[in-house]
């Protein structure tokens, strides 16, 4: 018996990592990711292929999925797949809950009031077991099993504030370019910026810029960070400013860091919707992360967060699945 993981990098895996910690094992287990710097990090040593993207409303890449699921079907006898999205789920839960698998698709918790797009695809599939990380929207159709974010609360830090403080700025790893972040944060951040003067301390600053162009900016930034590339600059960051996905929060959390968030937004295309507003403001309402609705992020932000840890909850309660004989209910 075989459990395959499955979903897109970015956030989605990354929860996707914590959520097969929480869920009984059953058999071996088999990775599906689209092959990245993340996914290669993260799943070292873990029994895993590597394919292609899919990109957002793809249904070209999607049908590219169906012969590699029915390869991995044949070949390594899945009985259950477990997927957080996004569109690759598209490609692989259909196609193995049509051959009886035993599928689950868990909503990325960076959906707060609804499902996405394929979330709202998947509902309608056969076979498939939806679930909703917030308890607000659950129903018959989508079942509440637990969210990432209750494995994690906020305590008062105590760090030692002697020496320059160091900032850790991510936008992530989405395929949208994020420049209306970068150039508020340079000011901010630079060698006569807001947050020296203000703190009187120098500011030592790590830019990781993705998709996001940085022609006449005045940094020197770094694309993307692998796995231990970035658990090395958190562990030394005194502040993480990230774009609000919910896998650079988490990574924050990871290394006890209470993060700054700025939310992209459709309207200067950098993002295909607004729900990482939602995703703040829930983060926000929990005490895990800094975030301002209302404007840009100020020195008030950058100290405050400082001012705070996020510590793992010891034993966090299993996620529930719905056992084989049920599933959420269709219309």
């Amino acid at each position: 018996m075989t459990t395959l993981f499955v979903a897109t990098t970015g956030g989605h895996l990354a929860q996707l990592d914590k959520l097969a910690q929480r869920v009984p094992p059953d058999g071996t287990a088999l990775w599906v990711t689209p092959d990245s710097t993340q996914g290669r990090s993260l799943l070292t040593d873990r029994d895993a292929e590597f394919t292609h993207v899919v990109p957002g409303r793809s249904v070209s890449g999607v049908l590219r999925c169906l012969p590699i699921a029915h390869r991995i079907w044949r070949n390594r006898e899945v009985t259950r797949a477990i997927s957080t999205g996004s569109g690759i789920a598209l490609g692989f839960l259909p196609y193995l809950a049509a051959r009886g698998v035993e599928c689950h698709y868990v909503e990325s918790a960076a959906r707060v009031t609804s499902p996405s797009l394929t979330g709202r695809i998947m509902r309608w599939v056969p076979g498939v077991r939806c679930y909703t990380q917030h308890p607000g929207w659950a129903s018959r159709h989508w079942h509440y099993g637990g969210s990432q974010f209750d494995c994690y609360a906020p305590v008062p830090a105590h760090r030692d504030r002697r020496g320059p403080i160091r900032v850790l700025v991510t936008v992530g790893t989405s395929n949208f370019p994020f420049r209306r972040m970068l150039d508020q944060l340079v000011r901010l951040l630079g060698p006569q910026g807001e947050l020296s003067n203000t703190t009187g301390s120098t500011v030592e600053v790590l830019w990781q810029t993705g998709s996001t162009p940085v022609d006449g900016l005045p940094i020197d930034g770094v694309r993307y960070l692998s796995g231990p590339d970035l658990e090395r600059a958190l562990s030394v960051a005194d502040i993480v400013i990230s774009h609000a996905g919910t896998g650079s929060a988490m990574a924050a959390f990871e290394a006890g860091l209470k993060p700054v968030l700025v939310t992209r937004l459709h309207e200067y295309g950098e993002a295909s919707d607004d729900h990482q507003g939602q995703l703040a403001e829930e983060l926000r309402r929990r005490g895990l992360a800094s975030y301002r609705r209302d404007g840009a992020v100020g020195v008030a932000e950058l100290t405050a967060s400082m001012s705070w840890s996020v510590r793992r909850v010891d034993e966090p309660s299993p996620f529930s699945l719905l056992p084989r004989n049920e599933r959420s209910g269709r219309r």
